[in-house]
């Protein structure tokens, strides 16, 4: 994964921070209750989930409180370090194993792991590899399990310009060009589409793809302050839940996230 570790451990408090906010909180919500549509098609009990670049373990604290065992990937000492205090925290030791390890580069045990559930999320950005990482993402996936990923969507650039910063002229340029740039790491990103991600993972033997969107009004919504009001964000979420898998609110969401079965061998 490109980018020095220390860029991401640096950062902590700011990613923190953000997770905390109304839009890091929709971001975890809604990518959970997309992973709860299909979780229990896996099968009764606890699932083993693998969570690659899984940060500090925003999602991978939802999924251990619901019972899961899930092993987190990082190559960020100080994200591992705060997902083992969180797990800690929240009494889920027994549910998480942290890895620090490089997602390109997976040890042997997680490689051939034969995991339920895969979950790549908010990684592809930062590649350049795209299909050889998804491919390297599902190889520890068993025939049969969920893979989910999630990325920027490359559709909201322009319209987010536009709205929040009433910028036509920038919004005009962001149409033209698949660059943009992560503040929370201030690291360059590269910004994909559902449409261009759906055939890679086809190819690379997935199949039930189904695509959701995340953040589909929250973001064009330009007063902040109002979303920190609990009545005002629980009827956000609501929206949001209501228009994940609705179109056309997918195609324009800031964030597109992609679920998948591997297919039988």
């Amino acid at each position: 994964m490109p980018g020095a570790p220390e860029k991401f451990n640096s950062a902590m408090t700011t990613w923190q921070e953000w997770q905390d906010a109304p839009w890091g909180r929709l971001r975890y919500a809604i990518a959970e209750a997309n992973l709860a549509r299909h979780l229990d098609d896996l099968g009764d009990g606890p699932l083993r989930i693998l969570d690659l670049a899984g940060g500090d373990g925003g999602d991978a604290m939802r999924l251990a409180a619901r019972g899961h065992h899930v092993t987190i990937v990082d190559h960020a000492p100080a994200m591992l370090a705060a997902a083992t205090e969180r797990a800690s925290t929240a009494g889920l030791t027994e549910l998480i194993t942290c890895v620090h390890a490089d997602v390109t580069a997976l040890p042997a045990d997680i490689a051939d792991g034969a995991f339920d559930v895969v979950l790549c999320h908010n990684l592809l950005q930062y590649v350049d590899d795209v299909p050889g990482v998804l491919a390297t993402a599902l190889a520890p996936l068993k025939s049969g399990g969920l893979f989910s990923m999630m990325a920027i969507n490359r559709h909201s650039a322009a319209l987010n310009i536009a709205v929040r910063e009433t910028d036509p002229a920038a919004a005009l340029a962001a149409l033209g060009t698949d660059r943009s740039r992560a503040q929370t790491f201030d690291s360059a990103v590269t910004l994909h589409t559902a449409e261009e991600i759906i055939p890679v993972l086809r190819s690379l033997g997935c199949q039930d793809v189904q695509h959701y969107g995340i953040r589909s009004f929250c973001d064009y919504i330009t007063d902040d302050a109002r979303k920190y009001d609990p009545a005002f964000y629980a009827d956000l979420e609501q929206l949001e839940l209501a228009t994940t898998a609705r179109p056309p609110y997918m195609h324009t969401a800031r964030l597109f996230q992609l679920t998948a079965r591997k297919q039988g061998v």
